[in-house]
């Protein structure tokens, strides 16, 4: 673990002179705020055994932003921010060599997406592809929103999302697509090849990323690196490209077992290729329940507790009071109905340890009706998913029930609607009680 955690500081320290348009002023040998080695004072207390080890990848982590990637992006004073995102578009479907006078940090950026690590078994990402359809075409559309909320439960990691203008009803509804889509776009056939959707898609969330950290650093008066660090570290996208993944390890090492079933494994290389893809280091993509379980809670046991309403409260409101469906036919305004219930209870359950009080805190008011609706949408979504995995064991039928799965994707990518995956400055808002940027 030395040799790999001076190799990790050694990146981290690699920004300064890589980037110093971008990290020039930053100063990487001190500890954020938002860092706590006392577990206590994170946002998970009841972690008292940490592994250290995975405890200094993360604190070393903590303060990694994506180097490729975050160059591409700090070239937005030059080319703009659209030029940015057409050309990346071109190269990520007709290859760089198609684009035009190419500026070497995109060429950069391509290969570093292209150069798929010998760990990954591309075989076991489409098994994983085909038996994540059933719970993203039947599941996903309820949960989404729950999921979402739950990345703005600490201040030190939701301010990313504040200052984007993600306060508006609208703009967090876009947001919520946008996220639907992407994770919907990654499990269609094919897409997670060079030239698949999906391998775009993760190419426009991870510039996305970048253009948030150059325009929070460069852009925003309101952020201060002493306090929050650098912005969108590689350790707080783990748990939005790994939440499947934390929350079955979970179950997986109460059960006792040490081991992922076949099936399992699939859905873990799966999400393993698709954090590749936006960036993440194999060092936080674990391949052992254990192993997963241990990195995230070195992450939530690090990680700062913070709540503050108008970072995260006004985060919560905006995406409870969102209106998803794309407009307002009857059918759509009854299933927005169901949905923000159902979705609360799924954040609820999921992401608060089923405390309602808690959750009322941060604004989720949770009651009898919700409750209820969860129960009669659970079982509905629990007897589809059950007649899918039924079906995968007959033959014959295992390929109809699976393209019919890919059709009802489909159809949802169009009910989500178009996904810009961008970050403009000229949207971005200060962020209520932040200090001054020190970077």
């Amino acid at each position: 673990m030395n040799a790999a955690l001076e190799k990790v500081r050694a990146k981290v320290a690699s920004q300064k002179t890589a980037l110093p348009a971008l990290y020039g002023e930053v100063d990487f040998d001190a500890t954020p705020e938002r860092f706590t080695d006392d577990p206590k004072t994170s946002v998970a207390p009841r972690l008292r055994k940490l592994d250290p080890d995975k405890v200094a990848l993360i604190k070393a982590y903590t303060l990694l932003g994506d180097v490729v990637a975050d160059a591409y992006a700090a070239l937005m004073p030059q080319y703009g921010f659209r030029p940015l995102i057409q050309m990346l578009t071109q190269a990520c479907d007709a290859g760089i060599a198609a684009v035009e006078n190419a500026p070497p940090e995109l060429a950069a950026f391509i290969a570093d997406m292209e150069a798929t690590p010998a760990w990954v078994d591309m075989d076991l990402v489409r098994e994983g592809q085909r038996l994540d359809r059933s719970a993203a075409a039947n599941l996903g559309p309820f949960a989404i929103r729950g999921a979402f909320i739950a990345t703005f439960m600490n201040k030190y990691a939701a301010l990313p999302m504040a200052l984007t203008g993600t306060l508006s009803n609208d703009t967090a509804a876009r947001r919520v697509n946008e996220t639907a889509t992407f994770f919907t776009t990654t499990l269609l056939p094919g897409s997670l090849e060079r030239h698949g959707a999906g391998f775009k898609a993760a190419a426009m969330v991870r510039l996305m990323h970048s253009m948030v950290r150059f325009n929070a650093l460069k852009r925003s008066d309101r952020w201060d690196v002493g306090v929050y660090g650098i912005p969108i570290p590689q350790v707080d996208q783990m748990p939005a490209g790994l939440i499947p993944i934390f929350l079955m390890s979970y179950k997986i090492v109460a059960q006792g077992r040490k081991t992922f079933t076949a099936d399992e494994r699939a859905r873990v290389e799966l999400a393993r290729y698709r954090c590749f893809l936006l960036g993440l280091p194999e060092d936080l993509l674990a391949d052992t329940p254990q192993g997963v379980v241990d990195t995230m809670n070195a992450r939530s046991g690090t990680l700062r507790a913070g709540f503050d309403d108008a970072t995260c409260g006004e985060l919560v409101r905006a995406t409870l009071n969102a209106y998803l469906p794309p407009d307002e036919r009857p059918e759509n305004r009854l299933f927005d109905k169901v949905e923000r219930r159902f979705s609360k209870v799924f954040f609820l359950r999921n992401f608060m340890n089923g405390d309602v009080a808690a959750a009322r805190r941060m604004g989720v008011e949770i009651g009898p009706r919700d409750f209820m609706m969860f129960g009669v949408v659970a079982l509905l979504v629990t007897s589809q998913l059950l007649a899918y995995r039924l079906a995968r064991n007959v033959p014959g039928v295992s390929d109809l029930a699976d393209a019919r799965l890919v059709a009802k994707l489909r159809k949802q990518l169009k009910r989500y609607g178009h996904a810009e995956f961008t970050s403009d400055a000229e949207k971005y808002r200060p962020a209520a009680g932040a200090k001054p940027a020190t970077a």
